[in-house]
């Protein structure tokens, strides 16, 4: 990387301190520590990193989850995708763009507690942390980061959206 040596198992070891620390922008948190906090290596690394990734689509589907989004809206649910960055075929026609739903009747699902459950919970929505991963090992600091449900695959999710629903 950049003149600088480093292996699988350092990059996991600063992707597991970069969840750790909750850090604002995991990346620059990874190359930071991969870098020794060295100046002018973190820019040129900085540099690198972007100029690879600027273009990426990383937003992977999980199994079965085009599916269960299908099911959802035919049972008349709005489903919103938040921060979804290019259209997938595979989904088109499943979202609603600004959904007329006061927080309370909402269900947010994502893999960040600081990020996406916290922010969530504090406008009163419901919760789901799907653990996956990077951050399938970041763990609630504290009560406004415990989520409602908890669940690593698309069958545990759907289970606990129907609870949701019921409660």
């Amino acid at each position: 990387m950049e003149g600088i040596r480093v292996d699988p198992a350092m990059v996991e070891e600063a992707s597991d301190r970069a969840v750790a620390a909750f850090a604002a922008d995991t990346y620059a948190h990874m190359i930071d520590s991969l870098c020794g906090g060295e100046p002018a290596s973190i820019a040129r690394v900085t540099r690198r990193v972007t100029a690879m990734t600027q273009d990426l689509d990383a937003f992977q589907l999980r199994p079965g989850i085009d599916g269960l989004l299908r099911r959802l809206r035919n049972a008349g649910l709005a489903v919103v995708a938040l921060n979804l960055k290019t259209q997938r075929p595979e989904l088109a026609g499943l979202f609603v763009a600004e959904p007329d739903l006061p927080p309370e009747a909402c269900v947010l699902i994502g893999d960040r507690l600081d990020k996406d459950i916290a922010p969530a919970k504090a406008r009163g929505m419901a919760t789901i942390q799907f653990r996956s991963g990077r951050w399938r090992r970041q763990r609630p600091r504290s009560a406004a980061e415990m989520p409602d449900a908890v669940v690593t695959d698309v069958p545990e999710l759907e289970v606990a959206i129907d609870a949701l629903r019921i409660e």
